[in-house]
Order: C-alpha cells, then sequence, then structure tokens
C-alpha cells in the first residue's frame, strides 16, 4: 500500500490479476456464522479491530457498512513507539495495517462484521494481499473481549469446514492490546483519492463487493460530518 506502489505500473498489474483471481473465489457467497451473538436490546458502542492488508480498502469497506458508527485505520501488533507509517513498513514492527470498527451492537452483530471482513479480503493469504507483502499485510483479528474470540474462532473452523475458501485460512485471531491511529492522511483516503490507480484497482472493487453481496447494509459514505 506503499506510495511506490501506487507508482509503480508493474505492481498495479500483479494487482489486477491477483484481484481476478479473487474474485473468481468470491462468487460463492460467505455464508453467515453459525454462532453469533444476539443484537443487543439497546444502543451502544462496542470495538472491534480487523487487518486484512491495506487499511485503505479495509477503511473505505466499513465506513460503509450499516450500524458502524466510525473507524479509523492505524495500526495493531506492534507497541505504541513504532507505531508510524515510515516503521511499519519496514516490516519490523510486528504491527499490521488495520482499522478500528466503532459498531451499534444493537444494529449489526460482531458475527455480521466478520462476514464482511471475509468477503472483501482473501483470508488464505500469508502475511500479504494482493500486491503488498509483508507481515503488516497480514489477515488478523484483534479481539476484544472473549465472545469476540469465541466467534471469530467458530467461524473460522464453520468457513474451513464448508471450505468456503479453497485453501485453509490463515487469518490470525489474537488479543487486541492496543490500536495506535495512523497518520491523517490515511484516514478516508480511498473517498479523497478516488483516482488514485492503487484505489481503482484494489479498493473500489471490495467497495462494489459489499454493496452487491449485502445490499441491506451497504449505506452511502461522503465523510465524517
Amino acid at each position: 500500500m506503499s506510495t511506490c506502489i501506487c507508482r509503480n505500473l508493474v505492481l498495479l498489474v500483479i494487482a489486477v490479476g491477483t484481484l481476478g483471481s479473487v474474485a473468481a473465489k468470491a462468487e460463492a457467497k460467505v455464508p453467515a456464522p453459525k454462532v453469533d451473538a444476539p443484537l443487543a436490546q439497546s444502543s451502544s458502542k462496542e470495538t472491534a479491530v480487523f487487518a486484512g492488508g491495506c487499511f485503505w480498502g479495509t477503511q473505505a469497506v466499513f465506513e460503509r457498512v450499516k450500524g458502524v458508527v466510525s473507524t479509523e485505520a492505524g495500526y495493531s501488533g506492534g507497541s505504541a513507539s513504532t507505531a508510524t507509517y515510515a516503521q511499519v513498513t519496514t516490516e519490523t514492527t510486528g504491527h499490521a495495517e488495520s482499522v478500528k470498527v466503532l459498531f451499534d451492537p444493537s444494529k449489526i452483530t460482531y458475527g455480521t462484521l466478520l462476514r464482511v471482513f471475509f468477503s472483501v479480503h482473501d483470508p488464505t493469504e500469508l502475511d500479504r494481499q494482493g500486491p503488498d507483502v509483508g507481515t503488516s499485510y497480514r489477515s488478523a483479528i484483534f479481539y476484544a473481549n472473549d465472545e469476540q474470540k469465541r466467534i471469530a474462532n467458530a467461524y473460522i473452523a464453520q468457513l474451513d469446514a464448508a471450505k468456503a475458501f479453497p485453501k485453509p485460512i490463515v487469518t490470525q485471531v489474537v488479543p487486541l492490546k492496543g490500536f495506535y491511529r495512523a497518520e491523517s492522511y490515511h484516514q478516508d483516503y480511498a473517498l479523497n483519492h478516488p483516482d488514485n490507480p492503487y484505489i481503482l484497482i484494489c479498493d473500489r472493487p471490495k467497495i462494489a463487493t459489499l454493496k452487491r453481496e449485502f445490499p441491506d447494509l451497504f449505506v452511502p459514505y461522503k465523510g465524517h460530518s
């Protein structure tokens, strides 16, 4: 997701081929989780943190999901002292590019968020996503409590048993020890740079998948008011 990738035509060509193969995998809709929390009786706010490759695209998806209150692009998995883009891109910090999703559990369940997450990235790719290679682009779920851990592990087991993907899922399920907000220019990057070649090739298809597969969840997004 680095700026050099955005300018590198070779990697963009690779991305086209990669996304084509991912699109072929997505022809069968990812099934709903059998284990999930019920919708809450009253409105509140809970946090989910997901890493699914470049945080530009992950944020672009979740900020368009009904029941999501807000999103932030950032870093999880490493320490506060190394939570900068310049350091994370060295692939030595332990951080993954992540998105913090603040959601209302009376409007959307954690399991439904997971279903969206697994529908818009390839959870079988280890330490990469499309043209982006490195541990900072790994697939990971950072759970905030034991219930999230239980639901995430059960869902991965369900998807693997159903062979929802051609290969086993490699998504990490690990405790959320910290989330560090990324630099301001990364926030709403896809919205603010709609003509960026990387956004057009790698991230707009994720938004299209959300709208196609989850029309009842899709809401337009024009930025924070």
